[in-house]
This record gives C-alpha cells, structure tokens and sequence, in this order.
C-alpha cells in the first residue's frame, strides 16, 4: 500500500479509534474531529468545527493559557501534553474526567500550522477510584474493628475479649450460632497477638472424616494406609509458632478428642501410621456452634477434653440481639458489592433498612450477605427496595414462638453451674477447683470476678446447710 492510497484509508481508522480525536489550528479553532469526538462530547462534527476549542471548558487548558506567552496556549510552546488527567465539558453541560494526551503539528519546513489532542473518557475509572477511596477509609472508621463491623455494647463486649484472647497463648473457643462471624474473630485474634506473624491454618472439623481429620490435622507417613504413597505434613506441623482454627470442633469424634488432649498437654503430634512424637508449638482456637457440655453430659464429648479447650471462651451474640448494628453492616456489605459489581446501585432506602432492622436473621450475618448479593441481582435502580430482598426477608412472617429460657443457648449459665459445682465440691479452695476444671487458678478467680461468687459466702452456705 503507497503513501497515497493510505491517505484514502485515513478518515475510517480515525474513525475507528474509540478516543476522542480533535485538531486544531494555530488560533485555537476546531478544524477537524473524529466519530469518537462526537460520541464522548456529544456534539457532531457540524456543531463544533470552526468553533474555539475553550467551547470545552478543559481545565488543565485553562491553566496553561493563562500562563502562555506568545502563542494562544502553552501547548504551542511545550510541543506536547502527555497522559494528563482533566474535566471537559459536554454540549449538556456536564463535565466528565478525561485522559488527555496533545502534540503540535508542523508543516514539511518546520512551521507549526496546529495542533493535535486525544481525549479519552475516563469517567467509570474515576468513580471506581473514588469508590475504592471511600472503601479504604470505611476500612479504617471506627466502625470497624479488625474487620468486624459493630458498635453495639454486645460486640463491643467481644472487641474486650478479642484483645484480652489474643495476649494470652492459652485456648480460645468461640461459641455462636451459625453465619455469626466465627472465623472473623479467629483471625482477629491471631492478627492482634502475639503469634501474627507465624502461619494461622484453618480446618473445618465437620467436613472430613475421621480418618482423614486425623491426617489433616496430625499428616502421616507413607504406607500409613491405602493411598498413603508418601509422608505428608499435617495442619499443625505447618502451624508450628502460630494459631491453629478448628472450626466446629463440636463434631471431633472421641479418639480425636483424646489425640488433641495430649498436644494440648504434652505439645507433641504423632503422624498416622508413625510412633515418633514432634514437637509443635501452636496455639489452639476453636469455635462451635453447639452446647458442648450436652454433648459431655449425654457422653460423645470428653469431659477433660472440653475443659482444656474452654479455657477462654468467647460469646458472639446472634445478629437479632444486636439490631443496631444491621444498619452499617448494611452499608458495609453495599460498598463492598458496588465495589464487585457492575451495576448503577448507589444507596438502601430507609424502608429497606426497617426491614432488615425487623427480620429475625436465623442466618445472622451471613445470611444478610447472601440477601445484599439477591438484591444486586435483582435491583436495576440506583436504589435498593425492600422488594429487591429475598421474598423471606421483605414479606411478613409468621415468628415461632420463642424459646423457653431453659431450653436457650447460655455457655455463661453452663459455665457459672461448673464453677459453683467444682467450688462446693472443694469447699471453696480455688486451686481444687481449678484443677477439676482444667484451668489455672487465676482462670477460677476471673470467673468468679465475673460471675460475683464469693469463696466465704459459699462456704458459709454450706455449713449452714450442713447443719440444718
């Protein structure tokens, strides 16, 4: 192809190129535009040639020109604009945010005769910045502690334990219903300890069987059984020096149990299949969403074993007892959403909002996620609805009627009951009865801090008893 009949190809892939093409003359007036031109700015090639360039408003152009000498615009005497951001206005009157890029043109002896820009609509970049932006500082409010959103006094109750938990190298369990934000407080816990900077290993007890929980967690050696072709590494060989998370440890069956026993007390592992002991140092949390101590009274769960692990319990509230945090655990799932989807969705409505505020969360928190994530698919507004949720959430239901008290989940109930138990048993000696709970003695005195249990009180009950 000769340079002549390039020429003649010229004007279509002008045209072809999605940026904004603009040339100017030495004046400052419009002499040429391309197809993209007209799309961005929305004037058509009749409109605007012939016309001054200032028709659109640049800002980085008013900058220059006042600063220029000699020529109509500082352009002229830099040769070149490259990759500058900048707002120009449309026919509308709008103004969207560009990438501009400017060069002169010279003739064949060198004389400048114009100009030539491109422009390119970077509108969507720039709202995705500033959602980022406003993301980052959401991160960053006070509303959020290492990731958990709430400031309701019942999870600021958990913040406290979460911070105490996590100087102390001692087991962790955490107890709450399912979708309650468990695993959350786990990492919470190693990120704010002392073992941060070591591996943290999770494991979901429920999901394997017990033969394949124990190589997970303990590895084996090869030959071990079928399948065994080589040694491998378990869980808490890798989280050597750091937290191990063994989520719903409620369902470990009992030879598992009494496997755990011995590292929690002896800090050793044994491979399947192998008699050598390894030396590990980690840090247990676990978390459950069961009555652990129904499980020790109706004999599947070792009664030693359950007292090993709940040295530092943490209660985390369903998301029904702390209503006043769905509003920006709201917020917090939309800008999140905005974030991952591309949709025009913007804001909840107040209505939306009472009716999150009204729902019962059988699911918790992790249930109003999954109803943000409906709504998305649902919503085409710039605004979420109360008919954008799941049909479960936004129409009435019919609630059950509640649950007796004695039949509720209360770990504190069970944990005060085992505590005035081993205390009546040891006549008040707290060494006694930390031994009988498994605990260290200033594990017994926090609890009886908490619970309000004075020794001499307790003992003095007894004697009267005793002697009526």
């Amino acid at each position: 192809m000769i340079g002549r009949e390039l020429d003649g190809y010229w004007k279509t892939v002008v045209n072809t190129i999605r940026d904004g093409i603009i040339i100017i003359n030495t004046h400052g007036a419009i002499v040429s535009v391309n197809s993209a031109f007209e799309k961005i700015t929305g004037y058509s090639r009749d409109e605007i040639i012939g016309r001054s360039c200032e028709v659109l408003r640049c800002d980085i152009c008013q900058q220059v020109r006042s600063n220029g000498d000699g020529y109509w615009c500082a352009l002229f005497h830099s040769n070149d604009v490259d990759q500058r951001k900048c707002r120009i206005r449309r026919k509308d009157g709008t103004y969207f945010q560009a990438l501009k890029n400017g060069a002169i043109l010279k003739d064949a002896e060198g004389i400048v005769i114009g100009a030539v820009g491109t422009i390119a609509d970077i509108s969507d970049l720039a709202e995705k910045d500033d959602q980022i932006e406003a993301y980052r500082q959401h991160l960053h409010s006070e509303d959020l502690f290492q990731g958990i959103v709430g400031v309701s006094a019942s999870m600021q109750q958990v913040f406290d334990m979460i911070r105490n938990a996590a100087t102390s190298h001692a087991p962790v369990i955490i107890y709450g219903e399912s979708g309650t934000g468990k695993e959350l407080v786990s990492r919470a816990i190693h990120n704010l300890g002392p073992r941060k900077d070591n591996p943290f290993i999770k494991v979901n007890c429920a999901a394997l069987t017990e033969s394949l929980l124990e190589s997970e967690l303990f590895g084996h050696v090869r030959g071990a059984y079928t399948g065994a072709y080589k040694d491998r590494i378990g869980r808490f060989e890798k989280a050597n020096k750091g937290d191990i998370f063994l989520d719903e440890i409620g369902d470990l069956p009992i030879s598992t149990q009494t496997k755990l026993l011995r590292v929690l007390e002896e800090k050793v592992i044994e491979r399947v299949g192998s008699s050598s002991p390894i030396r590990t140092d980690v840090r247990i949390i676990s978390a459950t969403n069961q009555d652990l101590m129904k499980l020790v009274d109706r004999g599947v769960y070792r009664k030693d074993f359950y007292f090993r692990i709940n040295v530092i319990p943490i209660f985390l509230p369903p998301l029904r007892q702390r209503v006043d945090d769905i509003p920006l655990l709201a917020e917090s799932f939309l800008k999140k959403m905005i974030l991952k989807e591309e949709k025009p969705i913007k804001a909840i409505s107040k209505e939306t909002i009472d009716v999150l505020m009204h729902h019962s969360w059988p699911g918790n928190v992790r249930e109003l996620k999954g109803a943000f994530e409906y709504a998305f698919v649902t919503c085409h507004e710039e605004v979420i609805k109360p008919h954008h949720l799941p049909e479960t959430i936004h129409k009435p239901q019919r609630r059950p009627a509640p649950a007796s008290r004695k039949n509720s989940f209360n770990m504190q109930e069970i944990e005060k009951r085992e505590l005035l138990e081993a205390l009546e048993k040891t006549e008040g000696n707290q060494s006694k009865a930390a031994e009988i709970l498994g605990v260290s003695r200033v594990t017994v005195w926090n609890r009886m801090k908490r619970y309000g249990i004075d020794a001499k009180t307790l003992i003095a009950v007894q004697q009267n008893s005793g002697t009526a």
